[in-house]
């Protein structure tokens, strides 16, 4: 089993390694050249700046049994359809019961964007503490699920 992360702009990149580190899993953190990143644990890929370029190459090394970290609802279904746990950075974990229904609320909610000019979406709330520590709770409890402890 391989964790890994779509890692560009992710918050929660150090508490996938810290954890992935503490139960000795190995990480691939997978980014654009707008967003380079170093590790001292995980390895670092860095792909081109395309659009999805990033997304689609993490969906190639997937096997079953691995788990990814994205918020992107579609590379969610991808990891899904491959075996792999999935989780968003927020801690909700994407599954066969759930990723249907979020792959129509985003196209709902872009077919709004689009058909009206007044349609503002503000952006994500600030990330909190509590943020993180939730993250963290569920992450773990999919590790140690997937590792069967």
């Amino acid at each position: 089993m391989t964790i890994y992360v779509d890692a560009d702009a992710c918050p929660v990149v150090h508490i996938v390694e810290h954890l992935a580190a503490g139960y000795h899993v190995p990480c691939v953190l997978l980014c654009d050249t707008n967003h380079i990143l170093h590790s001292n644990y995980s390895e670092v890929i860095v792909v081109g700046a395309g659009a999805d370029a990033v997304d689609f190459k993490l969906i190639t090394f997937l096997k079953p049994g691995d788990i990814c970290v994205t918020q992107d609802y579609g590379v969610a279904a991808m990891a899904l359809g491959k075996g792999c746990s999935c989780i968003h950075q927020n801690g909700k974990w994407y599954t066969n019961e759930n990723i249907d229904q979020m792959l129509m609320e985003r196209h709902l909610a872009k077919k709004a964007r689009r058909s009206s000019k007044k349609y503002h979406l503000k952006g994500p709330a600030r990330r909190t503490e509590e943020d993180d520590m939730r993250f963290a709770e569920s992450f773990e409890k999919m590790l140690c699920r997937a590792l069967n402890i």
